[in-house]
């Protein structure tokens, strides 16, 4: 069979698309000036970022004052869960509930937080990767500030019962931020009808370039500035914008949510024809709610393999896939993501993320299944764990 070249690594990034491209062009080099400059130049462009606000703005149901753009998720995250807590804390609310199964950009941040007074409540998460909205309520005392909860987990692909955990807040009286990082463009979401008060997103993850982003603020959620200069962003995050970025992110977005129901009824069957073809390798286990999930995203452990050496065999097949978070490649320590839904660390180790979109082809989703039990054999012909494990007939999952 002849090598394709496959990118299955979507949930780490995505290329810029043409439309996109074509967007953001003419803010390169023609529709250059400043937008905070008052010639004509400086006013188009001011014009250009308002323009996408609003559009960003409706394709999350939310309103143009509402967002804000920023250099990407982490950055969105910090500013809404550090600026929540320092907004709160002088109302002596310094309880902050969020899950063991962050994107690092949240559980460092909370971390970080924990070492100047809060006190964070980790909500532990099901086998199958999922919080329920009775485990945050259960959670909320009289000191909460906020509640934090990704829409999407990065690694299992695993949605989260959102709108119920943003009513529970909501009810209480609690400020709710989601990462939403992996769900925008995946699943349909609407910031008023779920009662979300902060949203993070970031637009490398939909065909946008790297280093755009933005958080969406409800009205009436006061949190302190980013950035302390100009009057960008209307004043809560100053410097010059990135208009190229932004008119990419706002273009990005609107292709990104046009559809997103056909979307999911094409990807569905083609990523469940992944998981069954590979669960049929002895020792394997899904990684995550099969129904619960994302369409594009595909995660399996499988025993008696290295994920870095996996990676590495497939890529030479010309299938770029991942073992984890990107923002987590080289260390050495098995996925935090894994661990918390009960693997051993042997099995963590040898986790496989394939994460596609519209451009999979039933033809790409065959080679990547005729070969990963090839490179699987390779790797546990070399492998002592394997052979001990056959040897003395374990069976790891």
């Amino acid at each position: 069979m002849e090598t394709r070249q496959i990118y299955a690594d979507h949930a780490a990034t995505t290329a810029v698309s043409d439309e996109v491209l074509a967007a953001m062009l003419p803010y390169f080099q023609t529709n250059y000036g400043n937008p905070s400059s008052i010639y004509a130049l400086g006013r188009e462009n001011e014009r250009a970022v308002m323009d996408a606000r609003a559009r960003v703005a409706a394709c999350l149901g939310a309103q143009p004052s509402e967002i804000f753009f920023t250099a990407g998720g982490s950055e969105s995250d910090n500013w809404a869960i550090k600026g929540a807590a320092d907004a709160l804390a002088a109302k002596g609310k310094r309880h902050i509930i969020t899950t063991v199964f962050e994107h690092h950009a949240v559980l460092h941040t909370c971390e970080f937080l924990e070492k100047h007074g809060f006190e964070v409540t980790y909500l532990p998460v099901s086998p199958e990767g999922l919080v329920t909205a009775q485990q945050v309520a259960d959670a909320i005392r009289e000191d909460t500030a906020l509640v934090t909860v990704m829409y999407a987990n990065n690694e299992i692909g695993t949605i989260q019962p959102i709108a119920e955990i943003g009513q529970i807040c909501r009810e209480r009286g609690v400020w709710f931020h989601t990462d939403a990082v992996q769900a925008v463009g995946n699943v349909p979401i609407d910031v008023k009808a779920q009662n979300i008060d902060m949203l993070s997103l970031s637009g490398h993850k939909f065909h946008a370039p790297k280093g755009v982003g933005a958080l969406y603020i409800r009205k009436g959620v006061r949190i302190p500035n980013l950035i302390h200069g100009g009057g960008q962003e209307a004043g809560r995050r100053a410097g010059t914008e990135n208009v190229p970025g932004i008119i990419g992110l706002a273009r990005a977005l609107e292709i990104a949510t046009q559809d997103i129901e056909g979307k999911i009824a094409y990807l569905t069957p083609l990523r469940d024809q992944l998981i069954d073809g590979i669960l049929k390798i002895d020792q394997t286990r899904l990684n995550g709610s099969r129904e619960a999930r994302l369409c594009g995203n595909v995660n399996i452990s499988i025993v008696g393999v290295e994920g870095e050496s996996l990676l590495l065999l497939l890529d030479g097949f010309g299938i770029r896939a991942s073992s984890g978070s990107a923002c987590t490649s080289g260390s050495l320590d098995p996925s935090h993501v894994l661990l918390s839904l009960g693997l051993i660390h042997e099995v963590a180790h040898g986790s496989l993320r394939l994460s596609f979109d519209r451009d999979l082809t039933q033809e790409d989703v065959d080679y990547i299944l005729d070969t990963i039990p090839k490179v699987v054999d390779r790797l546990r012909g070399m492998s002592p764990m394997w052979e001990t494990i056959c040897k003395e007939g374990k069976r790891l999952v």
